[in-house]
């Protein structure tokens, strides 16, 4: 009866805990209890509200406003895969002008920069068909049963990762470099001198890579007897060369789809996700890709594939790096720098 009932039914939290029935009792009690939810509540909404920002980040939950525009070097950052916050998935005009920046700032490098970076992306892609020929090319009696299982085993397994590697680390890969570069001298933001500088340079650099890589790759053992590297370094080098210039033009169209998308996400899933889907299209479909080629047919060769130098380059590299670049520049960039940039706008003028 000497208990006061207090505001807003706080006497129902004060019965539950055990308080006194005493007026001042239970309003001490009261109060402890308050600063004590108070605290657990901040600590509470702070716990929350970071699973939330972790969660957001990783299932695409939290989507900014992209920004109106991006200076050059921000955009580079994003297109190879660097620490600039950025939306999820970029809009379109965004996503384009990120890949001219990107273009340009590739080549603005320096000749020994791109060359290094190169060599590097160059083993990066060797790794890729290391493990695609590990993976899919040992897959004898499932190629003979279910040959559609072992093309999508065969495309799965290898090239993905190691397109991944070389967007993520920002390394210099030719086949990318036909479509970004490209862009940035249509769009006046590099010249013409520019764009082959790094185009021998990254050309150069990936096939020394690619070189290093096959030579480890053949003394390191893991294929064992396998026949598989051999026999693939023959196939591709006995192709008619308007079938390898063709088969170069549809394998750069989607390798430079992969770089184009996955320099549109900020985060590592979406990168996976937009290199994964056409980079395992292209091997499985069985396209060439010139660097790719420059570790499997030298591979090849060391694993007994008759094959000479000559040959690897007059009946594969020329015509699929050929097919490449019109793969790059025009099937992938030029449709965008249409509609999106300036690629004609002097000429409408």
């Amino acid at each position: 009866d000497n208990c006061k009932i207090p505001k807003d039914f706080d006497w129902l939290f004060g019965y539950w805990i055990g308080f006194d029935t005493h007026q001042t009792t239970v309003e001490a009690n009261l109060t402890n209890y308050h600063k004590n939810s108070e605290m657990m509540a901040k600590g509470g909404f702070l716990g929350f509200l970071m699973c939330l920002l972790a969660v957001s980040s990783y299932a695409f939950a939290v989507k900014p406003q992209p920004h109106a525009t991006f200076s050059a070097r921000d955009s580079a950052l994003r297109m190879s895969g660097g620490a600039v916050p950025s939306v999820t998935v970029k809009a379109p005009p965004a996503l384009y002008e990120g890949a001219v920046a990107a273009g340009a700032a590739k080549a603005a490098a320096t000749f020994s920069k791109i060359f290094t970076l190169g060599i590097v992306s160059g083993a990066h892609i060797g790794f890729g068909a290391y493990l695609a020929i590990t993976v899919g090319g040992a897959c004898s009696g499932i190629a003979q049963s279910n040959p559609g299982l072992q093309k999508m085993i065969f495309g799965a397994f290898g090239l993905p990762f190691g397109l991944i590697m070389t967007l993520i680390s920002g390394g210099e890969l030719f086949t990318g470099n036909t479509a970004l570069v490209t862009a940035a001298v249509a769009e006046k933001k590099a010249t013409t001198k520019d764009l082959i500088k790094n185009w021998i340079a990254s050309y150069s650099g990936n096939f020394v890579g690619s070189l290093i890589l096959a030579y480890l790759a053949y003394k390191s053992g893991t294929l064992g007897s396998a026949p598989a590297a051999a026999a693939i370094a023959t196939a591709k080098c006995s192709l008619p060369f308007e079938v390898a210039f063709v088969r170069g033009i549809l394998c750069n169209w989607l390798v430079c789809m992969a770089v184009y998308m996955a320099s549109g996400c900020s985060t590592m899933i979406g990168k996976m996700t937009a290199v994964w889907f056409p980079i395992s299209a292209f091997v499985a479909l069985g396209l060439d890709h010139s660097i790719a080629n420059m570790f499997i047919i030298p591979l090849g060769m060391l694993r007994g594939a008759e094959v000479t130098i000559s040959q690897m380059f007059a009946k594969n590299l020329i015509p699929v790096t050929l097919g490449n670049i019109v793969g790059g520049a025009l099937c992938v960039m030029a449709p965008f720098g249409i509609t999106m940039g300036g690629w004609l706008k002097k000429k409408e003028e």
